[in-house]
């Protein structure tokens, strides 16, 4: 089951990692087209005019894509901003219950927000709903992807309680134990 679940969250990363290269290389394009535009003007030629349509509608979808996929992997990589101030107070006890606590109040949140987002995807689609712009895009699809890299989160965070809970030390406490020791602290 671990690595199924590690592989689902990587699959989420990878798919990130390409919205976010999606972005650059239609930036890069529009970039290259103004310059050959530019550079066309100042030998006396008529420039092209050549632009990436609804650029910044789609550079806007697929950053939510970047952000809401990547969150899995990043929960268990211990990237994620944790107040820990708190939990370096108690003992050993104070710290496992704290951390669990902390940890179904996120549950509830990644739960809410997929939810909500679910239902903005269903009433989209229901709707017919499309994106302002040159190139107008059914909302479900962006809302749908935001919808699963939330419910994968909640995935992530479930499954770090359960590790928890279990008596094991989560993920994203032995990465960023292994990261104090890299650095030295």
């Amino acid at each position: 089951m671990r690595r199924l679940l590690d592989g689902v969250y990587s699959a989420g990363l990878a798919a990130a990692c390409l919205s976010m290269v999606a972005i650059a290389a239609m930036v890069l394009k529009q970039i290259l087209a103004r310059v050959l535009d530019r550079a066309l003007i100042l030998f006396g030629a008529s420039p092209i005019g050549f632009t990436v349509p609804s650029l910044s509608t789609f550079g806007g979808f697929l950053f939510v894509a970047a952000a809401t996929l990547a969150l899995p992997a990043t929960l268990r990589a211990g990237g994620h901003v944790r107040v820990s101030l708190l939990l370096r107070v108690g003992g050993p006890r104070f710290q496992r219950v704290m951390a669990a606590l902390m940890l179904i109040f996120a549950l509830g949140l990644a739960v809410f927000a997929a939810w909500h987002s679910g239902a903005q995807a269903v009433d989209s689609w229901q709707f017919n709903t499309r994106s302002f712009g040159m190139v107008p895009v059914q909302l479900w699809i962006p809302q749908g992807v935001m919808t699963l890299g939330f419910a994968l989160l909640a995935v992530a965070i479930a499954d770090e309680l359960v590790t928890l809970l279990r008596g094991y030390t989560p993920g994203y406490q032995n990465a960023e134990d292994a990261r104090s020791i890299d650095e030295g602290h």
